[in-house]
């Protein structure tokens, strides 16, 4: 029972530092987008060696013990790139205007450098909309904001809880790791 709640705490843990970045957007005066790009580019970089050097190879550990030494290591690659395929069909049935796969343009992110710049650019909504309109908006990005964040935290919470149950040295490496990738 001890080994759950030290999982417990370690996912918990990792998850907390989502809270910890939010904390640092809503205190910063402006947004800085050298450190914002720095940070999201380190975040990428943990999470690409945790899944690579840590998670995989004790996947295969663990699948040669159920599956054999011979298939163990092919339904491991196999689930890695169905969760690819998994991934590339869930990004083309969403329509594009909800996931933008290109850079915005200069109109588009004007808003984000100037305080006092017009609408967005073509397509998006104005600045002013009929009393009740902008407010329906704004609830329904907040909610896909909330949904696509805990879509995103489920699985890296399920991993740290599993790895921390299975090996609390590896659980402590996984959480530190969605800790140090949950805060940019």
């Amino acid at each position: 029972m001890g080994d759950v709640w030290i999982a417990l705490g370690l996912t918990l843990f990792a998850g907390s530092a989502t809270g910890i970045g939010s904390i640092i957007a809503f205190t910063a005066k402006r947004t800085d987008y050298r450190f914002l790009s720095v940070s999201t580019g380190f975040s990428a970089g943990v999470m690409l060696y945790v899944s690579f050097v840590e998670i995989f190879y004790k996947g295969i550990d663990a699948l040669n013990t159920t599956y054999g030494e011979y298939w163990g290591p092919w339904v491991n690659a196999a689930s890695f790139f169905g969760g690819i395929v998994l991934i590339g069909a869930v990004d083309a049935v969403i329509p594009s205007r909800e996931n933008p796969h290109d850079a915005p343009s200069e109109s588009e992110t004007a808003p984000l450098h100037e305080p006092h710049a017009g609408p967005p650019g073509p397509g998006c909504p104005p600045l002013r909309t009929p009393h009740g309109e902008h407010h329906k908006g704004l609830m329904r990005m907040g909610l896909f904001t909330a949904l696509a964040i805990a879509i995103h935290n489920f699985p890296e919470g399920l991993a740290t809880f599993l790895a921390a149950l299975h090996d609390p040295s590896l659980g402590g490496a996984v959480a530190v790791a969605v800790a140090l990738h949950n805060i940019p």
